[in-house]
């Protein structure tokens, strides 16, 4: 193995080098989705916990994802400075601060602490996204790119689907239905003191978790993953980049950005919202939790696809322009159509399974932007990567955007939010990556 302490070539990896690395990094990635995909339970969980309005609850979101905005660009100052592998590693160790902050959070049972605990674990996440990224995209052909993102998403959602399951089976017990249904008429202090066992339920397993996180990021620092060297132009990119001083002047990372601000969204909403439009075709929400999996479901088809097809039979180019397309597609379909069907045991007006074929439309559109947007950017890559992770803050932006359109027209208009985001992301597919100077 080379020395890790090193800064090699990608190209100089051995195969079975590159296969150890990826294997990693896919792990990474099962982590970044079970940590992240957890907050769909843990903003119902506080909000009856910590006694909360629906407003308060979705801060959970807010305070996890404006964490990737905050410190996108720091981390690539980080990362710069001590590598990839330290680097990781100090993301690991904010996660695990975020975790055991959790425990005075509990014990008080002060929403402000879990916040601040749901900041740091961003931090931390923001930090590894900016590393695992980019070092996925260059780890091997600018072929194959897609692919191997295609890879690390599955392990993403497939964490994605157990977090939620994993956090009710060791939180949540049968008998808190009723307990729940009776806090309205206890007491104040017997309503205290439920709420109070309810909350510290949490104590044990976060505890677990930033161990778990601590030690983790002291192993990948030993691990065998290589220190890759993200810094070195060839002479034709060298000559290319030499008058370039700022990452403005790379307006295919920029509009990147941008796209990957609007795909999160797009996929936010999709998975987020769809219980809601469930709910108003009168289906109950014991039916109607399942229909977030199915939209992961084809969401991870659409990864399987990914991995078969690119680049054998099409370019990742080409994948990202049919994605975009479906897109757009699907979301007219979604406002436009009509009809009752009975679908997988469900009755259920047509539009709604083309929210699931979202799922689809989404899956290969991230794997598709990011060697597009980190091409070509020499020694800006890791700065690069940094503004292309500031856009997951479209995960805590864009959703406030369909809840304004649900709140003042219905759930079904508010679709429209999405028609301008995938007709950008065509344009990016089509145009808008191939730019390397400003001006149409």
């Amino acid at each position: 193995m080379k020395t890790a302490s090193i800064a090699i070539k990608v190209e100089d990896l051995s195969k079975r080098e590159t296969m150890i690395s990826i294997f990693l990094i896919g792990l990474m990635f099962f982590i970044f989705g079970f940590v992240s995909w957890v907050n769909s339970i843990l903003i119902p969980y506080f909000k009856i916990a910590c006694e909360l309005t629906s407003f308060q609850a979705y801060l959970v979101a807010f305070a996890f994802y404006i964490a990737y905005f905050v410190m996108s660009v720091p981390s690539s100052y980080l990362l710069r400075a001590v590598g990839f592998k330290k680097g990781m590693m100090f993301g690991f160790w904010a996660m695990a601060l975020g975790a055991f902050i959790f425990v005075p959070a509990a014990m008080s049972r002060t929403y402000e602490i879990f916040l601040l605990g749901l900041f740091t674990i961003g931090i931390g996440l923001a930090i590894l996204q900016t590393a695992a990224n980019p070092y996925i995209t260059i780890l091997g052909s600018k072929e194959r790119a897609a692919q191997r993102i295609s890879i690390m998403g599955i392990c993403n959602k497939a964490a994605g689907i157990l977090s939620p399951i994993v956090f009710a089976a060791v939180i949540l017990r049968p008998t808190d239905t009723a307990m729940f249904q009776q806090l309205s008429s206890m007491t104040d202090i017997e309503r205290s003191a439920a709420l109070d066992e309810l909350i510290r339920r949490v104590i044990n397993p976060y505890i677990g978790l930033g161990s778990f996180l601590f030690i983790l990021g002291f192993l990948v620092y030993k691990s065998p993953l290589p220190e890759i060297d993200t810094e070195h132009e060839s002479e034709h990119l060298a000559t290319a980049n030499a008058g370039k001083t700022s990452i403005f002047q790379f307006p295919h990372l920029i509009l990147g950005a941008l796209a990957i601000f609007l795909h999160v969204g797009t996929q936010v909403i999709a998975i987020d919202t769809i219980i809601g439009y469930a709910n108003s075709m009168g289906i109950d929400l014991l039916e109607a939790k399942v229909f977030p999996s199915y939209t992961l479901f084809c969401t991870i088809c659409g990864y399987l696809i990914g991995i078969t097809v690119i680049p054998k039979y099409i370019s990742q180019v080409t994948a990202l322009r049919i994605c975009t397309l479906l897109g757009t597609i699907f979301t007219l379909l979604i406002i436009f159509a009509r009809g009752e069907i009975h679908f997988l045991g469900h009755a259920a007006d047509v539009s709604i399974w083309f929210v699931v074929l979202l799922g689809l439309a989404n899956s290969l559109v991230w794997a598709g932007i990011w060697p597009l947007a980190l091409d070509d950017l020499g020694r800006f890559t890791k700065l690069g990567a940094s503004i292309m992770i500031m856009g997951l803050c479209g995960n805590a932006i864009m959703p406030l955007f369909y809840g304004y359109f649900a709140d003042t027209l219905d759930v079904r208009q508010a679709y429209w939010v999405l028609l301008p985001c995938y007709l950008y992301l065509v344009f990016y597919a089509v145009k808008g990556h191939k730019l390397r100077k400003w001006g149409f």
